[in-house]
This record gives structure tokens, C-alpha cells and sequence, in this order.
């Protein structure tokens, strides 16, 4: 039962996602560019700004190899959806906490040579510009060394069902997913300094492939700060707060690499 069960997953991915390529083709102008820059064979992580809700199968759709995305807690939490994520092969986590179960989920299919999807905003932009980033995507790439594809995405912030109004009127919208070149974290601490100036250098990767309007807290004038240290002290109540020193990020880190 067992080993039927792990023949089932792929094909249920890959039904998944071609249907998602299906639907894309049709009611959207959908456009990939740099998808030969992921790496055809071993680890990588995709890191990508959040718009929408559908980006997650639309960066599976624009790749050539099976990814797990990192997925919210409580998508899995609801009735058939939550079946489906798990045998899409999402994973989840519990955003805006050290989630170290999370983490090693993550490690664990690098180690294992395969891919992982997540988006450092933590949730989506609706439009608004990208949002300062939370560390756990960078710490990942620190405690696993794996390289690093930045992924720019414009358009999906689509209506549903308004999409097929659209379609019917031959106004379908412009998607675009760009993939960057890979790159690795060398030279960077594994605690929670160390992966803030990370993640600052992953969403500039990404903000560098962005239009301005989509650039939000990453974009002009931000230049020569790290933005999530920045946000974290602006929120910070006084010098009686250490949670964002050596908080969950440091903790995960140490679990982390167990």
C-alpha cells in the first residue's frame, strides 16, 4: 500500500500541474523566461514574490521539475483542499514563527536532491508591492548550501471567476514568470543576523527583475539597509525585547541542523 502510495503523489502532481498548464494557456497570456537557468539535477531553492493565491501551481506550471512548495498551515487544515496539497507534495509551516518543523521538512528534501518553492514574504502582496521578507527562506539555503534560483512574478493578481469574462472578451491577462540566475549564500552567518542580511540579498535578486510598482519595500530609496532588521527594530517595544535578536530564527537554526 505503501509503495502504491508513493507511485500515486507524482502522478497526482504532475496531473496537477499539467492541468494548471492547460488552464494558463487558455485564459491567461502566459509567459516563462530563464526556466533552463534551474538547475536540471540536485538541490535547489526557489524563491519567488507572493501576488496571488495561485502562484504556487503557477511556478510549478513554469517549471521542468517537480517542486514542493511551502504552503501556510491552514490551507491543509480545509476539507479535499488540504488532500490536495499534501498530494501535490506541499509541505506546510506556520508563517511568522520559527517553525522548525517546517525547516527540517525543507532540509530534508534538499538533502534528498530535490526542489523546494518558498515565497520570504510570508503571505501576498495583493498588489501592493513586495513586503519585507522573514528569514526562513534564507536560513534554509544557509544550513543547506544549496543554490538559490530568485523567481520574478508580474500579473497573477487575476479575479476569479472574472478571469473567464476576460477570456470571453479576448482581454486575457498578461502572466509572467522570470527565472533568475542561481546563486549561493557564501560568506554569510547562520544565526538571525546573518540570515537577515540573506534574505535582504535574496529579495533584491528578485527585486532587481521586477517593474518599480511591484518592487514595494525592496524598491527605490531602500538601498543601503536591510529591511527586515529595519522593520524588526521599528517594531521593537524597547531594549527589554530580544525575541528579534536571537529569537525563533536562531532557535529553528540550531534545530535546524539536528
Amino acid at each position: 500500500m505503501k509503495r502504491f502510495g508513493r507511485r500515486l503523489l507524482p502522478a497526482a502532481y504532475w496531473a496537477s500541474t499539467g492541468l494548471m498548464r492547460l488552464l494558463l494557456r487558455v485564459f491567461a497570456r502566459w509567459e516563462v523566461a530563464g526556466f533552463e537557468r534551474v538547475p536540471a539535477a540536485g538541490p535547489v531553492i526557489l524563491v519567488a514574490n507572493h501576488v496571488h493565491i495561485v502562484d504556487p501551481p503557477l511556478v510549478a506550471a513554469s517549471s521542468r521539475r517537480r517542486v514542493h512548495p511551502m504552503a501556510k498551515r491552514e490551507l491543509f487544515e480545509v476539507p479535499l483542499v488540504g488532500w490536495w496539497f499534501w498530494a501535490w507534495g506541499a509541505f506546510p509551516v506556520r508563517r511568522f514563527s520559527g517553525d522548525m518543523g517546517a525547516l527540517r521538512v525543507a532540509r530534508n528534501y534538499l538533502r534528498n536532491g530535490e526542489v523546494v518553492l518558498m515565497f520570504p514574504e510570508g503571505t501576498r502582496s495583493r498588489g501592493a508591492g513586495m513586503r519585507p521578507a522573514l528569514p526562513g527562506a534564507a536560513m534554509v539555503a544557509l544550513l543547506a548550501g544549496a543554490p538559490i534560483v530568485p523567481i520574478a512574478i508580474t500579473g497573477s493578481r487575476i479575479a476569479l471567476p472574472g478571469v473567464f469574462w476576460q477570456w470571453a472578451l479576448r482581454r486575457r491577462p498578461r502572466i509572467r514568470v522570470q527565472f533568475g540566475e542561481p546563486f549561493t549564500l557564501g560568506g554569510h552567518r547562520t544565526d538571525s543576523r546573518g540570515a537577515e542580511v540573506a534574505t535582504d540579498a535574496i529579495m533584491r535578486r528578485i527585486a532587481a527583475m521586477l517593474p518599480q510598482e511591484y518592487q514595494g519595500a525592496y524598491g527605490p530609496g531602500s538601498d543601503g539597509e536591510v529591511v527586515v532588521a529595519r522593520v524588526r527594530d521599528r517594531n521593537s517595544p524597547g531594549p527589554g525585547n530580544v525575541s528579534g535578536d536571537n529569537g525563533p530564527t536562531q532557535d529553528a537554526a540550531s534545530a535546524a541542523e539536528e
